[in-house]
């Protein structure tokens, strides 16, 4: 009886040992999953990257595409089941998860080594993706003189009409100081401090009456074709997609341009590694990276890829030599450290 008994539970535990591995062995073997922005990047994406990247590799994926916060990835990591492999993710998210260790170490030989890409998209976390700019942007249809840079958005004499910023203190301080005469390169030097705040602040109280927010990256282009705005920061890819498929005439302004990353990221233990990686090498080729340029304005980060780009496009993108020679990448750690502090102060200063 006893025998009977034992052997019973032997088989009950090598059942449950069977059912637990077939389990793994499911886990382990679901498809590539890469998330993305979605729109009409990921659009592009799909036609450059996701659908060739099938054919070639002979890997099976599926794309997503979601919306940001570190802590949707913090949940799915965390909470040890993570359905995403590979994730776009911007400067902040970035710098956070791969404090938290959210994100695996990125083996750069996999991947064509870190001297192919340009500096600042070498990440021990996170590989560049796209380089994109916020840009003064205006309808030429609307304004027969056209606005140099951020002092003209301020001058409300010269150029009349409402103005539109993103809603927020980042993006909105640093233009309010370059406006006031701040260069480009000194910005976060004098954001850094008290004086600087101040003075930013002032010169947003100078067309305060006059200003419009923006939340999300599709308003801009909105409230120019709408004529609610004479002028607004925008997007770069935004208004080269207005242009293109909404036949336009929108012009932008790289003088003092904010430009900034975003990133491929492996999520901490995703079982798709070596996949990941394969689809990481094949982004990150100059030749398809170029073809992505093509289809939608944002810059690349495979130093070899604008010389494969034609003229006409490269002229309009962020990592053109005259578009990025005066612009400001924007401060991640600035930003970290400060997001609360001048989030509180913006609130209360746009409430009054």
């Amino acid at each position: 009886m006893l025998k009977r008994k034992i052997g019973k539970i032997a088989l009950g535990f090598a059942a449950a040992f069977s059912a637990s591995a077939a389990l793994a062995t499911v886990a382990q073997a679901r498809d590539l999953t890469v998330v993305s922005w979605g729109g009409a990047y990921q659009d592009a994406q799909k036609k450059v990257y996701f659908e060739p990247f099938k054919k070639t590799a002979g890997v099976a994926m599926n794309d997503e595409s979601w919306d940001g916060g570190v802590g949707v990835l913090r949940a799915k990591v965390q909470g040890g089941a993570a359905t995403w492999d590979l994730v776009q993710v911007e400067s902040d998210e970035l710098a956070v998860g791969c404090e938290e260790g959210l994100f695996e170490k990125l083996d750069y030989s996999k991947i064509g080594g870190e001297a192919a890409y340009i500096q600042p998209s070498v990440n021990p976390c996170g590989v560049g993706a796209i380089l994109y700019d916020f840009v003064l942007g205006y309808d030429k249809d609307k304004l027969k003189d056209a606005p140099k840079g951020w002092a003209d958005f301020f001058d409300t004499k010269k150029i009349p009409g409402k103005r539109a910023l993103r809603q927020g203190p980042k993006t909105t301080l640093e233009i309010a100081l370059m406006a006031d005469g701040v260069a480009p390169k000194d910005v976060y030097k004098v954001l850094a401090t008290d004086e600087g705040v101040d003075r930013a602040f002032k010169k947003l109280d100078t067309i305060k009456g006059d200003l419009v927010w923006w939340k999300a990256g599709a308003q801009p282009p909105q409230l120019l074709a709408s004529g609610e705005v004479a002028m607004t920061s925008v997007y770069n890819g935004r208004i080269d997609t207005a242009n293109k498929n909404e036949k336009k005439n929108f012009g932008m302004v790289w003088d003092g341009a904010l430009f900034t990353l975003d990133s491929w990221v492996i999520l901490k233990g995703s079982p798709n590694k070596d996949a990941a990686y394969k689809f990481l090498d094949f982004a990150g080729k100059a030749e398809n990276q170029s073809k992505l340029s093509e289809n939608i304005a944002y810059g690349t980060s495979n130093k070899d890829a604008a010389a494969l780009i034609q003229p006409a496009v490269l002229k309009d993108l962020p990592t053109a030599p005259d578009n990025i020679k005066n612009a400001v990448e924007i401060n991640v750690a600035f930003w970290l450290e400060n997001i609360d502090r001048l989030t509180e102060r913006f609130n209360k200063w746009a409430a009054k």
